[in-house]
């Protein structure tokens, strides 16, 4: 099982649930504008603390409120590529891709630098900084830097939001590519349907309340529902 999830997240007055188990591939989480997408993924990463439940990706468990689990974000091998992407401004293209090399450990490591390059087609844009990349050149070595980095499973927030329709499809052929050629698990925020489809082997949706959570595993099966 790729991802056993089942938690809750306060965010100010409101409660994000969140409960669903999924096998191999790549999972999307769905749902309306301001349903709790981000906050289940920063809850999963670490990056915001649950007030209660589980968290286990790839069979470890990085929480659990009952036994006293909890992984610090940084011990916790996710390959997190933010919404806004997150480069570092005043550092080159290749630089932010060696921060993400040196958090690796020899034994985690899935992939070398200069395969990385090849894989992502970016060789060209080594020398370059964040604020003169494209969207997509940049989407694609935010990517790098997390594949870099050794990651257990992968985390991708609306990895798509922001591109036109040819970038778009280079980014949706290049994550079907990692996840084919690294069987990582990935969850992949997303409010597009088209995309959904073209990526996702299983399908969460998050609702405004209970009764409007439903799923759609493509492949395989799954037990998921979601509540903000």
């Amino acid at each position: 099982m790729s991802f056993d999830i089942a938690l809750q997240v306060r965010r100010g007055p409101r409660t994000i649930a969140c409960s669903f188990a999924t096998g191999t591939g790549i999972t999307a989480l769905c749902g309306p504008s301001g349903a709790g997408k981000s906050s289940v993924l920063a809850a999963i990463a670490g990056l915001l603390a649950p007030t209660q439940g589980h968290v286990v990706a790839g069979g470890a468990t990085l929480f659990d409120s009952a036994r006293g689990i909890a992984v610090p974000a940084q011990h916790r091998a996710c390959g997190l590529v933010f919404q806004d992407l997150r480069l570092f401004p005043h550092l080159g293209v290749e630089a932010n891709l060696r921060y993400g090399e040196r958090r690796a450990p020899p034994a985690r490591r899935v992939i070398e630098f200069a395969d990385a390059v090849r894989l992502l087609d970016i060789g060209h844009l080594l020398a370059r900084r964040p604020a003169t990349l494209s969207g997509g050149e940049a989407q694609r070595v935010a990517i790098g830097r997390a594949l870099l980095s050794g990651p257990r499973f992968m985390l991708l927030d609306e990895p798509l939001a922001a591109l036109d329709v040819r970038l778009r499809d280079g980014v949706i052929d290049l994550i079907a590519r990692i996840h084919r050629q690294f069987d990582l698990p990935m969850i992949l925020v997303s409010h597009a349907p088209d995309d959904v489809a073209r990526l996702a082997d299983h399908v969460v949706m998050l609702g405004q309340d209970p009764a409007s959570a439903w799923s759609a595993p493509r492949t395989g099966t799954a037990s998921e529902g979601c509540a903000g």
